[in-house]
């Protein structure tokens, strides 16, 4: 089985990490999120009454 010289194994290893980083960031831009309309659900405002 023939050898591989260090400076091959580090070519290796930039391949594929970038292959990896180029998969991931595909994977993070082309996620597109959906938003749930959620009716009833409001915030409750009150009314602070401050007496000094």
């Amino acid at each position: 089985m023939p050898q591989m010289s260090p400076l091959l194994w580090l070519n290796l290893y930039v391949f594929f990490f970038l292959t990896f980083m180029l998969f991931v960031m595909m994977s993070y831009f082309t996620y597109t999120p959906t938003m749930k309309e959620q009716e009833g659900l409001k915030y409750e405002t009150y009314q602070m009454n401050w007496k000094w």
